[in-house]
């Protein structure tokens, strides 16, 4: 699919006319490009059609250039931009603190047109002596260019993984692939990824090796033999291939699953007991004991099976031996998401289409929580516009059956320690969620004290400590009292599902189950196709240690209706 780059390219246009100081055009070119990046259809596939004016936000003016991208694979207007802005805009807006402004200002005064021009003088210490930069910003710069730096030689796992199960789609319709099966870090569903692992099991290796280095988005061949065979794809994502017989695909799984320090531990196990374990079985002395599945490899070992996601070495192992391993929530254990937007807000998708999508996916409730107050990059609701939203959910609640849409909010979280919706509002809705969307840099006693002021007023805490994968990190917090605060006033924290966010993230997950805390998983969709990041808040979840009972939203419709 082309939404990908044809969304950069828009977002890369958008920030170039936004350092120019058109003051329109940047707003239109970045709402293009999100409801591009939205879209379940390959925008190529909707050009081709000559389709391109149904995409919402895309006029006249973005379709040509849409249009010639996707013909030429080149941007006359973007060119044109550049040779007037000689910068590197797409590396440095990566970058944690440089906004259009910050890039330009940068730019003006010391000439920095790249990542290594921004690192040399910051470690110089000249953007702290410019008028509204300081030492603490210096620092911040400093900070986020190692986290871009770290970012290019990792993926987000959500974003990847669509081209990764198409990919092990077409090698399972092979008739020679016997069992296939994706491993390493993507099975374990850590957030982001440095390459794929992909073991088969065949009896003929051949024809499957030549299949797998001549798909359509190789662009590099790395490697290619009998059993392993490396290439690199069109988006410099790495996929390794394993190929294995029958006999040893269940300990090549777990040898290629990891992670490495729990694969450690079982070989140590398997030494004390006279054993020796390898990628191709269980062996005592030459005769080989076990090896054909997962499960087996385990049990030889006096383990039970040990899911994937909590292969990190972080006590499984010795809970396994103990027989306490958690029994984790279910991938399909979810009946309903409550945190996600619609056009209303900064959504994509009307309130109908959304329930629709949702009840597809086998949810039977669904909360709308469009944004509240004075967010206005998120085309935030007012009273009047709320009040006119709950009556089309009244609406659309009466034409649907087999979902219930519930009304909800996401307010904002104030510097104050309020929420910005007016009290005689909150009685109308279902569920009150809220964030914090602004001032992340208050220091740990102001946001921790933010925070636990509106537990009283709230029914869920949404995306907790606001970080953003690859771009920035969570604002300073002391958890702990959070969910101390959570727990005394019923108050669920998510898990938001989005690829970038995943916060909490697993860890924290895990701390806040042992506190005696509720989770809610949900998406925070803002179009239909993304509520199946569903998966994904599932994965940090079980990565986490969580159980079914540990998540408000696998209670039932008429459960989740009693407890708000």
């Amino acid at each position: 699919m082309k939404n990908k780059e044809v969304a950069s390219l828009l977002y890369e246009i958008a920030d170039l006319l936004e350092i120019k100081e058109v003051e329109w055009k940047p707003r239109a070119y970045r709402k293009a490009a999100q409801n591009i990046e939205a879209l379940s259809e390959d925008i190529k596939e909707i050009w081709k059609k000559g389709e391109l004016d149904k995409v919402p936000g895309v006029g006249e003016g973005i379709a040509k250039k849409i249009s010639e991208f996707l013909k030429t694979g080149k941007s006359s207007y973007l060119k044109k931009l550049k040779k007037n802005i000689p910068i590197d805009v797409e590396d440095l807006m990566n970058v944690p603190e440089m906004g259009p402004k910050t890039v330009k200002l940068l730019y003006k005064k010391l000439k920095v047109k790249n990542i290594k021009d921004l690192k040399r003088v910051a470690k110089k210490g000249k953007i702290s002596k410019l008028y509204g930069m300081g030492e603490k910003t210096e620092k911040e710069i400093l900070e986020g260019i190692k986290t871009v730096e770290v970012s290019k030689k990792r993926f987000l796992l959500g974003f990847m993984l669509p081209n990764i199960r198409e990919i092990e789609e077409k090698l399972k319709k092979l008739k020679e692939v016997q069992l296939i099966s994706v491993a390493g870090s993507v099975r374990r569903k850590k957030e982001t990824i440095h390459d794929v692992d992909i073991l088969i099991a065949s009896n003929n290796p051949v024809k499957v090796t030549e299949y797998f280095i001549n798909l359509g988005d190789v662009k590099k061949v790395l490697a290619k033999g009998p059993t392993k065979s490396s290439v690199k794809l069109k988006d410099n994502l790495q996929v390794d291939l394993r190929i294995v017989s029958k006999e040893s695909y269940g300990s090549a799984l777990q040898y290629l699953t990891g992670s490495k320090p729990h694969s450690i531990k079982l070989r140590k196990i398997a030494i004390k007991k006279g054993l020796k374990l390898s990628e191709y079985g269980i062996f005592k002395k030459k005769k080989k004991i076990a090896g054909r599945t997962e499960k087996e490899v385990y049990n030889k070992l006096g383990l039970p099976y040990i899911e994937p996601e909590l292969r990190e070495d972080r006590g499984e192992i010795e809970a396994g031996l103990k027989k306490k391993l958690p029994k984790l929530i279910g991938y399909g254990d979810i009946k309903g998401d409550l945190h996600v937007h619609s056009k209303w807000s900064d959504g994509n998708n009307t309130i109908e289409e959304m329930a629709l999508a949702a009840k597809k996916l086998g949810h039977s409730y669904l909360c709308i929580c469009d944004h509240f107050g004075n967010l206005r990059i998120a085309n935030s609701l007012n009273e009047r516009r709320l009040l006119k939203q709950i009556k089309e959910i009244d609406k659309v609640n009466k034409k649907l059956s087999g979902i219930r849409i519930l009304k909800g909010v996401e307010a904002n979280i104030l510097p104050s320690g309020k929420i910005d919706v007016p009290g005689k509002l909150l009685k109308e809705l279902d569920i009150i969620t809220a964030g914090v969307h602004s001032g992340f840099k208050s220091g740990e006693a102001s946001m921790t004290k933010r925070i636990v002021s509106v537990m009283d007023k709230i029914n869920i805490l949404n995306h907790p400590t606001g970080r953003l994968l690859q771009k920035r990190k969570g604002y300073e917090l002391d958890l702990s009292k959070v969910f101390d605060s959570a727990k005394d006033h019923d108050v669920a924290i998510e898990i938001n599902s989005f690829p970038n966010r995943l916060d909490l993230d697993d860890v924290n997950s895990r701390a806040a189950v042992d506190n005696g805390v509720k989770l809610v998983i949900n998406t925070d969709s803002h179009s239909i196709n993304q509520l199946v990041y569903m998966e994904l808040g599932i994965g940090v979840a079980r990565r986490g240690w969580c159980g079914k009972k540990n998540v408000i939203n696998t209670l039932p419709l008429n459960k989740i209706l009693k407890k708000f």
